[in-house]
């Protein structure tokens, strides 16, 4: 790179580091500051600092492969989660901040109480803090050292551990407040990157329309390249090895049976640290927006420009995900390049501090403080705080380092816990629900996958084939089973499972459930007694406001995306009704 440019990434480091010098104070008064900023949040900034760490290093490599190796429309495969993230809005980010927890496991015990209770908290405290946790920092250090390695022509680099130690200094220093402010210039950062270079893109074809024109021309082009939905099967087409099947499974199961149904963990904690109701719901409602329908549509054009630019990647190590890299290589002049690398270091950065805060967060909160050291000081708790953030950093780099072996365990991980959604949905509308229902949900989900794994490695070994894990998928009756096939065999088996564990097993005590229901009024299935004295949540009131922000994200999303790709006026006309439901939502929900 030019000096010019290191002089940028050199500047966006020491704002970095000034931030979290500055917040070391203020996070170190008590575990509360340190975890969740004093539930202090104004909803700008913490709905920012959720797209911020949503948005890493490795995100626009994917989407480049995506629609590379598809075409746009396979960007449902995230696109669906706005259905759940819309839930997240109006159903429960206020539900979480009326709880007032630290974390979300700690409303496992203020939900069910009992030995099975405590043994579920741990038990989700230390794989997500450790197993899920570490395979996301290993993916995210491995993406920001494939970007190292195309655009400064060196491996992982010092400068992707240089900063994974910096991060872990203000991550480790100052806290949740260090990980809020840094995420929201990491944020503007990273956008203003992704938009300059979509821009240098365009420039290259001459205009949109000529990047439009040269993709069509291309000998890679694919009828559902520059498609929003992919095309219904022909003929001599597989229905369930088609396009169509895969997004009809995207969208009418992925997004409400996975761990993330109602909110997911470090999206909680963000809602847990909004200063009141209005702003937890404020907060996940722009998130949702600039998440879905702001970010995506500059990786897209840079994947579409280096579909013409570097039509064959077989031979480069990173596959189709060194398209991007290789448009800002090949198009960032001095000073473009350093804002392009600080941008790529903002987003890494933003997703690693929090990544390492949330983990320390359950290990703390949900394993040393709950079964080890419970009358401990703050100050005590702060340093094994700090000690568990460090734990976390090491853990993530040693994934990191073996990452070969790890990053086709994705799938694997999320299958495991794909039917565990309906569960954390009804556990605050439906009283029935007890701490047995969860874990029937999460076991079955994850002795089926095991199962299916047990399948692949057998058909592997009698094809003569070395095995490696997660290499190969198995085969039932003819048919190649791809996640959106697992997904439509484990989640109603793990359905079928917690519906009978739960109707089994004692429910939990009336003392436990009316003790959450006061604090959480929620609604739903819940005796008539408590409704009337605590108050309760009209829920059809909150389906309906769901269905308006349905349109709001996606009337935005397409909206764009038509006037980008070609229907300029059916784009035009998207907006204003989008932004007609996004008003009506909001003014009916902040009533309630």
């Amino acid at each position: 790179m030019h000096p010019l440019d290191w002089s940028i990434v050199a500047f966006y480091l020491l704002i970095s580091l000034g931030i979290g010098y500055y917040y070391t104070k203020r996070s170190s008064s008590s575990t509360e500051e340190f975890f969740i900023s004093g539930r202090s949040l104004p909803w700008w900034l913490a709905g920012t600092s959720m797209v911020a760490t949503t948005f890493a290093a490795d995100t626009p490599l994917a989407i480049t492969e995506m629609v590379r190796s598809d075409g746009i429309w396979r960007n449902w495969y995230w696109w669906n989660i706005a259905l759940g993230g819309l839930l997240g809005v109006f159903f429960f980010s206020r539900l979480w901040r009326r709880a007032r927890v630290m974390t979300d496991n700690e409303l496992i015990e203020l939900r069910y109480g009992g030995k099975s209770a405590e043994f579920l908290r741990g038990f989700k405290a230390i794989y997500f803090a450790l197993l899920y946790n570490f395979i996301v920092m290993g993916w995210v250090i491995n993406g920001m050292s494939a970007v190292a390695s195309v655009t400064l022509g060196v491996g992982r680099g010092w400068a992707v551990w240089g900063c994974a130690a910096l991060t872990l200094f203000y991550s480790t220093m100052s806290g949740f407040w260090g990980v809020i402010v840094t995420d929201f210039i990491q944020f503007i950062l990273a956008m203003g990157g992704s938009i300059l270079l979509a821009v240098l893109a365009i420039n290259h074809f001459g205009s949109l329309s000529g990047l439009i024109a040269a993709v069509k021309t291309s000998p890679n082009f694919q009828m559902d390249t520059l498609a929003f939905f992919p095309a219904a099967p022909t003929g001599s087409e597989s229905f369930l090895s088609s396009n169509f099947f895969t997004f009809l499974i995207f969208i009418s199961l992925m997004w409400w049976a996975s761990h993330n149904s109602d909110g997911g963990g470090y999206i909680i904690q963000r809602m847990s640290a909004c200063k009141d109701e209005k702003h937890s719901l404020l907060a996940t409602l722009w998130f949702n927006l600039a998440n879905y329908a702001l970010r995506v549509w500059p990786w897209v054009i840079v994947a579409l420009a280096s579909i013409v630019m570097f039509p064959d990647l077989s031979s480069d190590a990173l596959g189709d995900k060194a398209g991007y890299p290789k448009v800002m290589s090949a198009l960032c002049g001095p000073g473009s390049l350093g804002i392009l690398m600080a941008s790529f270091l903002a987003a890494y950065m933003s997703t690693i501090s929090t990544h390492l805060n949330w983990g320390a967060s359950y290990l703390l909160n949900d394993v040393y403080r709950r079964f080890m050291r419970k009358d401990a000081s703050e100050k005590h708790y702060l340093w094994i705080s700090r000690l568990a953030t460090v734990v976390m950093m090491a853990g993530g780099a040693f994934t990191a380092m073996n990452m070969g072996s790890i990053a086709r365990a994705w799938e694997f991980i999320w299958a495991m816990g794909c039917g565990i959604g309906p569960v954390l949905i009804l556990r605050w509308f439906w009283w029935r629900i007890n701490a047995w229902s969860e874990i029937a949900a999460l076991a079955s989900s994850i002795v089926v996958t095991i199962a299916l794994e047990i399948v692949a490695f057998v058909q592997t070994i009698e094809s003569g084939v070395h095995y490696a894990l997660f290499s190969q998928p198995p085969v039932l009756f003819g048919l190649k089973l791809g996640i959106q096939h697992k997904a439509l065999i484990i989640v109603p088996i793990s359905m079928i499972c917690w519906i009978v564990v739960t109707l089994l097993t004692k429910p939990v005590s009336e003392e436990r459930l009316s003790s959450f229901y006061e604090r959480v009024h929620p609604g739903g299935r819940w005796p008539s007694a408590w409704k009337e004295r605590w108050g309760s949540v009209r829920l059809r009131s909150h389906i309906f406001n769901w269905f308006l922000g349905v349109v709001l994200i996606y009337g935005a999303t397409f909206g764009i995306g038509f006037m980008l790709f070609g229907s300029f006026w059916l784009g035009l006309s998207l907006l204003p009704i989008a932004a007609a439901c996004g008003w009506w939502a909001v003014r009916r929900a902040v009533q309630f």
